[in-house]
């Protein structure tokens, strides 16, 4: 099912002890505060699922933080909303256990009251184990019996919602569901004296806005379903929000949560980590070593577990409990990590950020936690800044750049840091190569002999150290033999996997035998489509009517590379070979690019795709819809004609082999040499 209103606050990041009070299902009446909806008639065609007769989310801010009000009474209109009866609750017993107002069934001039003969039941604790998270969130379930179609389902619970770490100051947001059902819609934010917060509204909302002076409310009846502005960035999609904090600026955020990390990365003096860096100091003399040494160690001897006991979402974890214990999650490991490099004198601090790629825009929004999945830690060595996070693999070095591509990140001090932006570039090395080289030297009519090689890098390539860094002897020939495509490989024969750690790359390797599909008779000309070696045309940039057509379109980065060599029949002479169009074009702001070699009685063919600019202004967009027709989309196409001298043969570039570049290197003639200056 869908409902209309989400609401999304800081302190859902979970925490919290199970205590003995709190770990059961309350009622009673709801708070004064609570205003519910009147009930909207419930229309004589109505169609679909259901009928929202009313939906109220409130907020209510006081001296200990947040309370959230979710009532609603709905009109159950087909079988599949019957499941609407299963009803689920979480929450966090360190908080308060959840108050239920009301569980009726509405059925003519009938109301049960199903909770007379029934309660709710706890069903289970830690429910994310598999994810490595231990939270302790408590769930309960409810079951409304003999519910039918027909009847009206009302709901409404309170759940006070307070992290230990934020007390009185809180932040959240109110956000409307660009689909919600139709019925009616109110939600609202309101505050003790003394505990208003600032309050940030997007222009939709802030044209039916109620304000009082300690509230301030939405209501709506029927809202329209919003479609997502096409390809426009992140930070345009954000519609229909409500935002409260009672942090004046990110500064704040940032002063309030250093302290934290100072305190948790203290040593004290009889700390083994004490004794773990003087080992590293005396087996590295090189700061960045040291460093290095550092990182790998929290990374390979803490394994990664989330814990959010006694206000742990927040605060994190001391270093000597984390190193104790040998496990924590980014806040502990990140404490841990600045407690090391702190004994080897090097300077480094907590930085906040969001790994799920949801910063864009972050900038225009108030300070909140909220806005934050992740902390890892950045050090200042021989006067560069270098990113360390404790929870990737053990070959993720320090980085003057992140693993993730973060456009803004919040560093903790103790003067208070503002927002910092990332800026995008485009990538240097491609994030991901894949090489083909063909042996074709028997003949045209035998089976050549196929080596596949791919190269990546970044999160791909550390997931692929993950899945197959751990594998026996045998296990990788005997997996990928197992999958296999069967329709083009004959054989395989041997698989090799590597991690460059220079190159910071996950290295692939297929060797095996397959049928080449030459076209053309025997004893005539032939021709052969190589892999990897075509384009299909990008799409135009275009938008619906009525949204809004000077936004800029948003592209994800990338930079791929395809690299093919076909060594020839050795019966054939070089000058019987040619190959169609080689291109170097920019269009909406991509760069593509394709050549041809001819040399060694091999053909080599690169292809290579990278993105200049993750926006593309609207100008440009109209502009380059107009040149998409002339785009070449051609495949790469080797032919050979026993017949023939092939002067094009003559002309091709220097094209290097699969065999003999190192395409792990950091830079590759994936691109033209102008674009790659």
């Amino acid at each position: 099912m869908r409902f209309p209103v989400s609401i999304i606050l800081a302190s859902t990041l979970l925490y919290g002890t199970a205590q003995a009070q709190n770990d059961k299902v309350g009622r009673g009446p709801a708070p004064d505060w609570v205003v519910p909806s009147e009930l909207m008639p419930v229309p004589a065609d109505a169609s679909g699922l259901s009928f929202m007769r009313r939906q109220d989310t409130q907020v209510h801010l006081d001296k200990d933080g947040q309370v959230l009000y979710s009532g609603y009474r709905i009109k159950i209109l087909h079988p599949n909303a019957l499941q609407l009866g299963n009803l689920s609750l979480q929450w966090n017993p360190a908080a308060g256990a959840p108050t239920v107002h009301a569980i009726n069934v509405y059925r003519g001039d009938t109301v049960v009251d199903v909770l007379k003969k029934s309660s709710f039941e706890i069903l289970r604790r830690e429910d994310q184990l598999e994810a490595a998270k231990l939270d302790g969130i408590l769930t309960a379930v409810f079951r409304v019996a003999d519910l039918r179609v027909g009847d009206e389902l009302e709901f409404a619970l309170t759940t006070r919602i307070s992290d230990p770490t934020l007390g009185e100051d809180d932040a959240g947001l109110l956000v409307l569901a660009p689909n919600p059902s139709p019925g009616r819609i109110h939600f609202g934010l309101s505050w003790i004296d003394g505990q208003q917060p600032k309050i940030k509204m997007t222009t939709d909302m802030a044209a039916i806005a109620e304000k009082s002076e300690r509230a301030v409310n939405f209501r709506l009846d029927n809202p329209s379903v919003l479609s997502p502005i096409k390809d426009a960035p992140a930070r345009y999609q954000w519609r229909r929000i409500v935002e409260y904090s009672d942090f004046p600026d990110w500064a704040s955020l940032s002063r309030r949560f250093a302290p934290l990390y100072t305190k948790a990365a203290t040593l004290p003096d009889n700390s083994p980590l004490k004794l773990e860096a003087a080992r590293i100091a005396t087996a590295h003399a090189n700061p960045l070593d040291r460093a290095s040494a550092a990182l790998n160690l929290v990374q390979q001897d803490v394994r990664y577990i989330y814990v959010g006991f006694n206000g742990g979402n927040l605060t994190p974890a001391a270093a000597t409990d984390t190193w104790q214990r040998r496990y924590g999650d980014c806040k502990g490991k990140t404490a841990l990590l600045m407690g090391l490099l702190a004994e080897l004198g090097i300077e480094s601090e907590a930085v906040l950020a969001n790994n799920a790629g949801n910063d864009d825009g972050l900038d225009e929004r108030l300070p909140t936690m909220q806005m934050f999945d992740h902390v890892l830690l950045r050090a200042r060595i021989d006067g560069v800044l270098y990113y360390m996070d404790g929870t990737l693999p053990p070959v993720a070095p320090p980085a003057p750049s992140p693993v993730f591509p973060y456009r803004w990140i919040l560093p903790l001090s103790a003067k208070g840091n503002s927002l910092e932006r990332l800026e995008w570039r485009a990538p240097k090395r491609p994030n991901k190569i894949t090489l083909h080289e063909i042996d074709a030297r028997a003949g045209f009519d035998q089976p050549a002999r196929i080596t596949n090689t791919v190269i990546v890098r970044g999160l791909e390539g550390l997931q692929q150290y993950i899945s197959l860094s751990g594998l026996a002897k045998g296990e990788l020939l005997t997996s990928i033999r197992q999958g296999q495509d069967t329709d083009y490989w004959l054989t395989i024969d041997e698989a090799k996997w590597r991690y460059d750690q220079k190159a910071q790359a996950s290295v692939l390797t297929i060797v095996g035998t397959s049928t080449v599909e030459w076209e053309g008779e025997i004893n005539e000309a032939k021709s052969l489509v190589l892999p990897g070696g075509g384009f299909s045309p990008p799409a135009k940039l275009v938008r619906p009517t009525g949204q809004n057509q000077d936004l800029p379109y948003y592209q994800e980065s990338e930079f791929s590379c395809d690299a093919t060599t076909v060594r020839l029949p050795s019966a054939t002479q070089a000058k019987q070979w040619s190959f169609n169009s080689e291109f170097d074009t920019q269009i909406f702001s991509s760069n593509y690019y394709r050549a041809f070699g001819i040399s060694d009685s091999s053909i080599r063919m690169v292809r290579g795709f990278r993105v200049e600019k993750q926006e593309i202004d609207a100008a440009e967009a109209r502009r380059d819809n107009g040149r998409i027709a002339s785009f070449d989309k051609s495949m790469a196409v080797i032919s050979y004609d026993p017949t023939t001298k092939n002067l094009l043969a003559q002309s091709g570039k220097k094209v290097p082999a699969t065999y003999d570049t190192d395409w792990a290197a950091d830079i590759v003639p994936c691109l033209s040499a102008k674009a790659l200056e």
